[in-house]
């Protein structure tokens, strides 16, 4: 079952605003956590369904799609073939799709990607770890088998993600960005993968940055930031911040 929070009353939440008429569900880090996923839909549909019917909805997926958790096709194939109806479904890149995406085209590293918990994504597709390891050359083979069992549907779903999104007063990212520098000047590294300076900055943005990548045990909510990833795959909740005009909530699961 869904549980409710409200970030309506931190007292360093800013006044910032999506555009009227629209309801958005910023969605955290899922990494492969199948089941967690079907339930934060059911929690979306529900509660999208109490909105005017004139209402623009609006899901937002931070990344972070594969690796760690033990589903990475199964949910990759839902968000592919059963995608929220009548919502318009936004999905940007983690820096976990990234290096799954660069192993499948051959420039990636295999190591990194496998350090990164890329290991559960590869069982999720089939892939025998045991035989890898008994391979002449395992990195080379590695990145055979992986391609071989990768539909194109997939391959077609990571090269099309977006590094970032914005509605009204918000920026969406996977990870952050980099303070100091203009929101359209931002390298596709730090939008993957910073963290510091990024976490401690207090400074103003320009816009109310929407984050994952760093899981802690609750949202994180700053008056420059919010941090959605609340560590499913670790056994924390999936989390996805709600916004509607003013108002900021959280549905979990």
């Amino acid at each position: 079952m869904a549980r409710r929070a409200t970030a309506n009353d931190r007292p360093d939440a800013p006044a910032a605003r999506v555009p009227g008429g629209t309801r958005v569900y910023a969605i955290g880090d899922s990494h492969g956590c199948l089941e967690s996923m079907r339930a934060l839909h059911e929690a979306i549909l529900a509660d999208a369904a109490a909105a005017p019917a004139a209402t623009r909805r609006v899901a937002i997926y931070l990344g972070d799609y594969v690796d760690r958790g033990p589903a990475s096709r199964e949910l990759l194939d839902l968000l592919i073939e059963a995608p929220l109806p009548g919502f318009e479904c936004i999905h940007l890149m983690g820096n976990h799709d990234a290096l799954m995406g660069d192993v499948l085209a051959g420039t990636g590293d295999p190591l990194l990607w496998l350090g990164n918990g890329g290991d559960a994504a590869l069982r999720s597709y089939g892939v025998d770890i045991a035989a890898l390891r008994e391979a002449a050359d395992p990195l080379a083979e590695l990145g055979r088998a992986l391609a071989a069992r990768v539909p194109d549907s997939h391959r077609r779903f990571l090269a099309a993600l977006r590094l970032s999104h914005v509605e009204g007063d918000y920026l969406f990212v996977h990870a952050g960005i980099r303070p100091g520098l203009p929101l359209t000047a931002q390298a596709e590294r730090d939008l993957l993968w910073i963290r510091e300076p990024f976490l401690s900055s207090t400074a103003d943005h320009g816009k109310i940055v929407v984050h994952g990548h760093t899981p802690a045990s609750a949202p994180q909510v700053r008056a420059n930031r919010i941090g959605i990833d609340t560590g499913a795959c670790y056994g924390g909740r999936l989390t996805a911040l709600v916004l509607d005009g003013d108002g900021r909530r959280f549905l979990q699961v």
